[in-house]
């Protein structure tokens, strides 16, 4: 039975039929695996992967790990120096003059950056949550708790979330961030006519207005939006059981259903720790002014949040990349859903984390500083076979053809790949027939 009185079959169906249309598209990468099609190659296991690659890539290391923080931290301090010497954080007397304008490039130059910086800095506190910063996982705790605190993350609540969108991955199901939505769900009725929601909103909108309203919901408000449990969380608690109509699986209570009974203390100290975060960020506004902060904290910590969410956007969103019911659905399978992406100078202040993300997605408690060295023996192995995920297109064009694209799957059974509104009839239309 699908939603929206659809069977799986046809849905099936017409899934194979997305995924022709979007190999024939000769313009746009496209995955080289199609588990609907009956030649598909039988996928390896685990073992069977993490054979070809060298042992050494999985030994970890305090003192390189920590290199890593340290040169990081100093390019934002270096950043914060050179900024504090040529701009000011009082507003030019005159608004309408070159001085303005030279504070706006300037504090949006610093912001850019300093947020791009700073997203080195959540990679790490990551790479701990993992325990692949260190062979001590107390000691990766303790470096990811202050890295991750500061950036105002919930650290353990995360960890814990993150660990089970390693462990689920694709799964439409049980799978946890950047869990697509079903197109009954965006307001889309039985017959696929436009009810309700983000089906109104686009015919609203149009195809490009739509795409720019995607980019800016994932990249501005997407981060908040998910920890508050308001979207992308998965549709069932840590018992397995299916979340209520209007329950928010958040990740700052220490009872939300998301995280078993034996986390709570866990918790309860990262929301304590954000709340520490906040209470600081008050304290200094009401001392030196809110501009002031707003400048030199929370513009850079939106672009931290905008890189953070691109990222994991664009490793498991794309129209040709299968998402799978608990029927379909297999540890290997979704793992191998993961798509690198280059990302040109950002792989250096990144730590890699959007081109190596299949070896990541394979193996994440090997270090970042060796992902790329098992990337390559990875897809040495897997390429041949076509089950290597590599999009060349730049990321900046990945993200705008994601968003004219990715928008629903017709059901969370069997094999589903991401449809768009593009794609579904307009009113108007339908009802001129």
């Amino acid at each position: 039975m699908g939603k929206g009185g659809r069977s799986t079959v046809s849905q099936q169906s017409q899934a194979a039929a997305e995924q022709s249309k979007n190999a024939a598209d000769s313009s746009v990468w496209v995955s080289p695996y199609n588990p609907l099609d009956p030649k598909a190659p039988k996928l390896p296991s685990k073992g069977e992967i993490k054979a070809v690659i060298p042992k050494e890539c999985f030994k970890r290391s305090y003192v390189h790990s920590m290199y890593f923080v340290f040169r990081d931290t100093a390019w934002a301090v270096a950043l914060v120096y050179a900024t504090n010497q040529l701009l000011s954080t009082d507003l030019p007397s005159e608004l309408l003059s070159l001085d303005t304008l030279k504070w706006v490039l300037g504090w949006n130059f610093y912001a850019f950056w300093m947020g791009t910086i700073l997203t080195g800095h959540w990679v790490l506190a990551h790479e701990c949550g993992h325990g692949a910063f260190s062979p001590s996982q107390t000691f990766n705790d303790i470096v990811g708790f202050i890295l991750h605190q500061a950036l105002l993350v919930p650290y353990f609540a995360w960890q814990y979330t993150h660990a089970k969108h390693h462990r689920r991955t694709n799964n439409l199901i049980d799978g946890e961030s950047h869990v697509p939505s079903t197109g009954p769900e965006n307001g889309l009725g039985p017959n696929n006519e436009r009810q309700s929601f983000y089906a109104v909103l686009h015919e609203a909108l149009g195809d490009g207005a739509f795409a720019a309203f995607q980019v800016w919901t994932h990249l501005a408000i997407g981060w908040p939006l998910y920890l508050l449990g308001m979207a992308s969380t998965g549709r069932i608690a840590w018992d397995g059981t299916p979340a209520e109509d209007g329950e928010f699986f958040d990740h700052y209570r220490p009872g939300s259903r998301m995280f078993p009974p034996k986390l709570r203390t866990k918790i309860a100290i990262s929301t304590l720790g954000v709340l520490a975060t906040l209470a600081l960020l008050v304290k200094l506004s009401l001392d030196y002014g809110f501009l002031t902060v707003t400048l030199w904290y929370t513009m850079p910590y939106m672009w931290t949040n905008a890189w953070l969410v691109l990222y994991t956007w664009l490793q498991h969103s794309d129209p040709s990349v299968p998402q799978y019911g608990q029927d379909e659905w297999t540890w290997v399978k979704g793992a191998l859903s993961t798509i690198d992406r280059p990302y040109g100078i950002f792989d250096y202040f990144h730590h890699t984390i959007g081109s190596t993300h299949v070896a990541h997605h394979l193996f994440h408690e090997m270090p970042f500083y060796k992902a790329d060295v098992a990337t390559a023996a990875i897809k040495e192995y897997l390429e041949p076979m076509g089950l290597y995920n590599y999009d060349p297109t730049p990321w900046y064009k990945a993200m705008w053809r994601v968003a004219n694209t990715c928008h629903f799957v017709d059901d969370t059974k069997g094999i589903q790949y991401y449809r768009s509104f593009n794609d579904v009839p307009l009113s108007k239309d339908v009802k001129k027939d």
